[in-house]
């Protein structure tokens, strides 16, 4: 497995407060309640999207909070978002998904990320799968999740990304 990256991530919880606040545009709210600067990338279309759907599925389900997104954080530094898409499902399944502020691409924070995420998929007794869906036109991704033993296991529509293909692989 590739673990290399110029610095370790960690995450820190995104709380319901900092995406309602960017949601609203309301950046200097968020990084009050989060105690970090947070890059543009943070209020464009697509991390508001993100931001919607996310406090949609915690007032569903309140217990999948922890399982969402959190910021990636390197040396005091929100470098990017990442998380799972909920709770490992009944077959115990956790898909993942990340995002690196565009100032802190190609430098290795997304295996940074990515192996974060795996680590903590694997510190959970009911995770048994871990899956990760990109767009075949997505050579970054694709280049990123090489080397982590993930396997294409099909592909699949997705109403807000396209067609995507399916990566798998055991959490431990």
């Amino acid at each position: 497995m590739t673990t290399s990256s110029p610095r370790p991530v960690r995450f820190v919880e995104m709380t319901g407060s900092a995406m309602t606040a960017l949601l609203a545009d309301d950046r200097s709210a968020a990084q009050t309640e989060l105690g970090f600067q947070l890059g543009d990338e943070f209020l464009s279309d697509r991390a508001k999207w993100l931001w919607q759907y996310r406090l949609d599925q915690l007032e569903r389900d309140p217990s999948t909070f922890g399982w969402l997104v959190k910021l990636a954080v390197a040396d005091g530094t929100v470098v990017g978002y990442a998380g799972f898409h909920g709770p490992p499902d009944e077959a115990g399944m956790v898909e993942i998904g990340y995002t690196v502020d565009p100032p802190y691409r190609r430098q290795g924070f997304a295996k940074a990320i990515v192996t974060a995420l795996l680590e903590r998929a694997a510190s959970e007794p009911a995770v048994r799968t871990v899956r990760a869906t990109i767009s075949p036109t997505n050579q970054a991704s694709l280049a990123t999740i090489a080397g982590f033993g993930f396997v294409e296991n099909g592909e699949q529509w997705d109403e807000e990304d396209g067609l995507e293909l399916i990566f798998e692989r055991p959490s431990r």
